[in-house]
């Protein structure tokens, strides 16, 4: 690019624009674009996608998260859902200031918890409570007959740990 060519940094961006700048086809975006309703580049004659600067800053989140992180396609929309798009954006550009901000504003505007057992913000795990987790480990007392009792909420959760972990699985045995 001559002298003056290069584009201001709040200058909307086209999609081969954007793909060259984050290394990925533009098939990728299209994709991504079709998973993340937070993605909304203006659409032109023609259909030609216009992404705004935080477009970007959020797909070069998103990316981070992907790619860098091994987060999945619904870890990622999980985030979004539960943090917004200013979070994945602060995670993508490394602002520890602005992530320290958001999860505090998160924590404080959490709804009442469900058993007052403390907020929580997603990416924070909380301790388990003991040695025993779910009726495993510990001391091994075969005669103990403490049923676990697992809430519908609690047993949703674990059912989509299962699934993270049986699609990281399935993840690496593409790559073994």
């Amino acid at each position: 690019m001559g002298y003056g060519m290069e584009k201001s940094p709040d200058a909307f961006r086209t999609i081969s624009e954007v793909a060259d700048d984050l290394d990925l086809p533009q098939h990728v975006l299209r994709f991504w674009e079709s998973r993340f309703s937070q993605i909304k580049p203006m659409k032109r004659g023609g259909g030609r996608r216009y992404y705004r600067p935080d477009d970007v800053e959020l797909l070069k989140g998103i990316r981070h998260l992907l790619y860098d992180q091994g987060y999945t396609i619904k870890g990622v929309q999980k985030l979004l859902k539960q943090n917004g798009p200013k979070f994945v954006i602060a995670v993508g550009s490394g602002d520890v200031v602005t992530l320290e901000a958001l999860t505090a504003e998160a924590a404080a505007n959490a709804p009442e918890p469900a058993a007052s057992d403390g907020d929580q913000v997603v990416g924070k795990a909380k301790a388990p409570a003991g040695r025993r987790f779910f009726g495993f480990g510990g001391d091994g007392e075969k005669g103990d007959d403490k049923a676990v009792d697992l809430s519908k909420e609690n047993r949703a959760l674990l059912q989509e740990a299962l699934y993270d972990l049986l699609e990281c699985k399935r993840l690496l045995d593409q790559v073994r």
